[in-house]
């Protein structure tokens, strides 16, 4: 027997590859196994910039006589989640049903027919208090399979059929209203964290869905409370640790509740989405915080996380080499005011001066007396970022997961393609195009309906995973968002054929949807989660993107099932409104419409751009942006929208439309933006 992992191209797996554990990867070759040596499987599942993954590794999975007896009692299988969420949603359900909390990396037991019987997270290589090691619990897992095996298959047997029996009852959906819409920002309101902004309590995750409701609520009510929120939210992250005060580009989450410690990796779909937020906080007040924050996180994910083929990389590692040659969390990050002095050359003035403008203090705010830096006002000094900067360039970086994962692309490119356009920044639309042409060529088969997705690639390969709902949906948004931002067709028609993959493979007959499609591998059941985690629900980002399109092409279809899709809003969005932000903002966008913008004029006329640039500055919900040449009138791909839009007087001309009704065409950019409001 081997370790099977050298051929995968998750840079999760591969970094189990050089380790003693006969690891599979999750395959029906390696539950065949299992059945025939009538043993359990161990199954391991973590991703690649996942800390306490490094330290399990590290202590037990490379250890030689933990693997020995790994590998005579187990089938061992390690997935990474950011390639098979479908496999990690199922058996975390089953893990926090079970202990009423999960995490990673998550450690399950289960049987040959991939029923679990024992959960947990991270195990260390000795026992403490409440927790076993990591050896006992393998000969425990082990003693009570093979002396008391009855009661091991009743229990697996019974979590099976409890998981299957979570199936969403779905009648008469509708979407929410303009009353259950407040209440969900009343809720929000009772949760907020009036000290440091964001919801809830520590651990604190930037709430990017949430924001975005709200900012949607802001322009459609004027409501005041409603932006309160997120301005304040995104002020102290902006100016906490959370943020990297030097290269720009948020960290996944804080471990207290002001935003100074993170935990240091830094995932490419927070970037997009807090990236998109402060872009639209920007257009929603012109705040100059909101400006540098977009950009410099926008600059970030092209600067650090962009691939050699024009894809996006889905993290940055929390953990870097030290200068011992150890590795440690946020190495790469903190500082000590001896290092201050150090970076200035010994100038203790300027120390001092960086040190009172990040917050580094003798004490620390994070471990063995280093800070993480955070800024008390609006924006550091440049030549002092600059410098220190410079000299942290110059230690070991953390390590990148390079591998591009569909739906996360399908973000970058939205954010990018919107801060590129409201900000003046063509460069930025470029990537995304650059990304969006990655995802056709080597994610994509049958360009045409019905178009299937891939999940990941590296290198330019497609990885071997399905695409699940959430990639079908957030690369149709960034599509979509595409074509609103640069007025190719080809965008709107890809997101059209991934619409009708989504429509026939991943929707019931009632309206609900699953998280795979009909045809994809079958598990003990199938995946279907309507909230937000990390990231927008699959669920909700595809009743976006149906709403989008629907307004771009008139299609009731896409209209009716949008509708039907946000019927699980109404039934959440007042109890947990945290949790179903994404459904929240796309509810905004309905109930304003959303409004239908259509602008004509050459495409070179300066006139038609200051037209379209003061529809995409606009507020509005959701609003959808076409342009076109009436000259191309009638053109493949053309949507509706445009159709029987003449110009005015011979000058580009902006029709915007709502509800099956328009207001007079204008040729006046602040009319326009008037209209608009």
């Amino acid at each position: 027997m081997a370790n099977r992992l050298a051929a995968e191209t998750s840079p999760y797996l591969l970094q189990h590859a050089d380790n003693p554990v006969e690891w599979w990867p999750w395959c029906a070759e390696a539950f065949t196994e299992a059945r025939r040596r009538d043993v359990p499987v161990l199954l391991s599942v973590g991703y690649a910039s996942c800390h306490w993954c490094h330290v399990m590794a590290r202590e037990s999975f490379a250890d030689a006589a933990t693997a020995a007896y790994l590998n005579e009692h187990f089938v061992p299988v390690k997935v990474d989640r950011e390639e098979r969420p479908d496999v990690d949603s199922v058996y975390m359900d089953a893990v926090q049903a079970a202990t009423g909390q999960g995490g990673w990396p998550m450690t399950v037991f289960m049987t040959a027919e991939g029923e679990p019987f024992y959960f947990g997270t991270y195990f260390p290589p000795e026992p403490r208090p409440g927790i076993p090691s990591f050896t006992q619990l393998l000969q425990g897992v082990h003693a009570a399979w093979t002396e008391r095996r009855g009661e091991v298959d009743g229990v697996a047997a019974h979590i099976a059929r409890e998981l299957a029996g979570r199936e969403l009852s779905y009648a008469s959906p509708r979407p929410p209203g303009a009353d259950e819409l407040a209440a969900a920002v009343a809720g929000l309101d009772r949760e907020f964290d009036a000290a440091h902004g964001g919801f809830g309590r520590a651990p604190k995750f930037p709430p990017a869905m949430a924001l975005e409701f709200l900012l949607r609520h802001h322009a459609r009510t004027g409501s005041s409370r409603a932006l309160a929120l997120v301005e304040q939210t995104c002020g102290a992250m902006a100016r906490g640790g959370i943020y990297d005060q030097l290269g720009g580009g948020f960290a996944r989450y804080a471990v207290d509740a002001s935003w100074t410690v993170p935990h240091f990796e830094k995932m490419l779909y927070d970037n997009a989405l807090l990236g998109r937020v402060y872009t639209h906080l920007w257009r929603a007040t012109g705040s100059s915080l909101a400006r540098r924050v977009a950009l410099e996180t926008a600059d970030f994910m092209v600067r650090e996380l962009r691939t050699a083929e024009g894809g996006f990389a889905s993290a940055l590692d929390a953990d870097s080499e030290t200068e011992d040659g150890g590795h440690a969390e946020g190495a790469y990050y903190v500082w000590t005011p001896d290092q201050l002095r150090e970076a200035f050359g010994g100038d203790d003035r300027t120390a001092r001066l960086a040190a009172g403008v990040f917050g580094v203090t003798e004490e620390g705010t994070f471990e063995e007396g280093a800070s993480v830096l955070r800024l008390h006002g609006d924006e550091a000094p440049a030549e002092l970022r600059e410098a220190l900067l410079a000299v942290r360039e110059r230690r070991a970086r953390p390590e990148r997961d390079d591998k591009v994962i569909a739906a996360w692309n399908g973000l970058a490119i939205a954010a990018l393609a919107e801060t590129g356009a409201c900000l003046d920044r063509p460069d930025l639309v470029e990537a995304a195009a650059d990304a969006a042409e990655l995802l056709v060529a080597v994610h994509l088969t049958g360009s045409d309906a019905p178009a299937r997705l891939v999940r990941t690639s590296r290198g330019g390969s497609a990885g071997p995973s399905a695409g699940v709902l959430e990639d079908y949906a957030d690369v149709a948004e960034g599509f979509l968002t595409l074509y609103a931002v640069t007025g190719a067709t080809r965008w709107l028609g890809h997101a059209e054929a991934l619409l009708e993959t989504v429509l026939t493979r991943f929707t019931s007959p009632d309206g609900a949807l699953y998280d795979t499609a009909d045809d994809a591998e079958p598990l003990i059941r199938r995946p279907q989660d309507p909230t937000d985690g990390a990231t927008p629900a699959g669920w909700t980002a595809t009743a976006g993107a149906l709403l989008s399109y629907a307004a771009y092409t008139g299609s009731a279809r896409h209209r009716n099932a949008a509708e039907r899709a946000l019927g699980i809003v109404t039934a959440l969005g007042t109890r947990a409104p945290r949790f179903i932000g994404w459904g929240l903002a796309v509810a905004e966008a309905a109930l304003d419409g959303p409004r239908e913008v259509a602008i004509v004029g050459p495409r070179q006329d300066p006139e038609t751009a200051a037209l379209h640039r003061a529809a995409l500055h606009a507020t509005a919900p959701g609003a959808v942006v076409a342009v076109g040449d009436p000259a191309e009138s009638g053109a493949p791909g053309t949507p509706p929208l445009l159709a029987d839009r003449p110009l005015r007087e011979g000058r580009p001309a902006a029709y915007v439309c709502r509800r099956f009704a328009c207001e007079a065409p204008t040729t006046d950019p602040a009319a326009l933006a008037e209209q608009l409001r």
